[in-house]
């Protein structure tokens, strides 16, 4: 291991925010220390060895340093803080405190970046985790410990999702991540959790835009050790909500150039797929402990899903929210777990219901292009085209908040607003159970 009092004063090479110094016995990941000339001190990390060639990232970037600046190695990775002190704390990617609170010097600090968990540790996912937005815990449920993400493009309020999930879900801890934030999301995001009441039980990890790129690789890292740490230690059920993880490998990317490697596809890193998933995978329903569940934020540029950053994240995760023109769209979205809840923590109708209120709408869309073609309309076209104005306006728009139970009753009030019992083609025990007794004359009237 290199000493700490070690220090390098021949810089080779200043690429960018990239250092090249020679150096005996460093190790990949390690941090160091970089004071220039006029005594500026800034943290870097080891990002490529060479034999004694060590490539170094400069948190605070390369704008002012020159070749006889002073590299010290510390011989360990990065770090966090990890106490029940950092709730209600925001921290920034180096780990340092954001906000105004007490210091957090001498308290435990555990290591980022560590392995993903042993298979055999994990268990099968079986508990819903509910979000009270519709779209979500009927359609396509978030289960514990799922890794999803949120595919979207810029201009769609995916942050205003992504905190009404944080601030509704039934989670224990929430573990906010945001890389490349503009202060106004900043703010945003900090304000909502403050009030509606789970700021007390949030950590918050911010990268804004102006941060150095380095510390926006670290900010998922740093996230998810303390969401770990939560699950195994205090068996707690967390959320990780990090936004936007195309920011996260656009970082990788600039990253990379800088260090002169080889590029893959649109300039992407020829390993985005390993970056993405060792961040994915840290989500499990750990045996005997808590959970991490992670929900993520990816944009798509151009409203492209083979772009490469959606495209290897659909490779590694079990379905995707697809946000469109401000809704979460039924047919883009999937999640790959919800049949371990559905119908089996959840009430008997749920499946049902999901699947009968898909498929009229389904036929809602098609009534819709009937009309935009001028063709003539049935009397069951014309039911179908207010179901679809009512499943809109009560189930898709992203602001509509209801629990399970008051969702699935508004899905039998919807279907008996439009049709009769015996136009659901639905289970016959079902429908006289849950199927709201109305005049059948009033049924699809406006």
């Amino acid at each position: 291991m290199v000493q700490e009092l070690i220090r390098h004063t021949r810089v080779q090479d200043i690429i960018g925010d990239a250092i090249r110094v020679k150096a005996e016995g460093a190790a990949f990941g390690d941090l160091a220390v970089v004071e220039n000339a006029d005594g500026e001190v800034s943290l870097a990390k080891v990002v490529e060895l060479n034999r004694d060639l060590v490539s170094l990232q400069v948190f605070a970037g390369g704008k002012g340093l020159s070749t006889a600046a002073n590299v010290r190695f510390l011989g360990h990775q990065p770090d966090v803080v990890y106490s029940d002190k950092i709730l209600g704390r925001i921290l920034r990617g180096s780990g340092e405190p954001l906000d105004d609170g007490p210091d957090l010097t001498g308290e435990p600090r555990i290591a980022v970046g560590g392995p993903t968990v042993n298979p055999m540790m994990r268990i099968v996912p079986k508990k819903m985790i509910q979000t009270n937005v519709p779209m979500i815990d009927i359609f396509n449920s978030l289960v514990e410990s799922q890794k999803i993400p949120i595919f979207s493009v810029a201009g769609e309020p995916y942050n205003e999702l992504l905190a009404r999930i944080g601030f509704q879900a039934d989670a224990d801890v929430v573990v906010f991540g945001g890389l490349g934030l503009i202060f106004d999301d900043f703010h945003f995001f900090r304000t909502a959790f403050e009030e509606h009441g789970v700021f007390h039980r949030t950590v918050m990890f911010v990268n804004q835009a102006s941060d150095p790129i380095v510390e926006r690789l670290l900010i998922p890292d740093m996230a998810l050790a303390v969401a770990e740490t939560f699950a195994v230690e205090e068996n707690k059920r967390v959320l990780v909500l990090l936004t936007d993880m195309t920011a996260f490998a656009d970082a990788l990317k600039e990253s990379s150039i800088s260090l002169e490697r080889v590029p893959a596809t649109r300039g992407y890193t020829g390993d985005l797929y390993t970056q993405l998933a060792q961040r994915y995978e840290k989500a499990c329903d750990f045996k005997g402990a808590g959970s991490v569940t992670i929900l993520t934020v990816t944009t798509m540029p151009g409203d492209d899903v083979t772009h490469p950053v959606p495209d290897n994240t659909g490779y590694i995760t079990e379905g995707q929210f697809y946000l469109h023109a401000g809704m979460i769209d039924p047919f883009g979205s999937l999640s790959r777990l919800k049949q371990h809840v559905i119908g089996k923590v959840t009430r008997e109708d749920h499946a049902q219901i999901m699947n009968t209120m898909i498929r009229l709408y389904s036929s809602a869309i098609e009534a819709e292009k009937k009309q935009a073609m001028a063709f003539e309309l049935s009397p069951f076209d014309q039911k179908l085209l207010r179901f679809g104005e009512l499943f809109k306006e009560r189930f898709m728009d992203i602001r509509v908040s209801l629990a399970l139970v008051e969702a699935l009753d508004l899905c039998w009030e919807t279907l008996a607003d439009c049709f009769g019992a015996d136009e659901l083609l639905m289970k016959q025990s079902l429908v006289d159970k849950y199927f709201p007794q109305k005049d059948p004359e009033l049924s699809g009237a406006e």
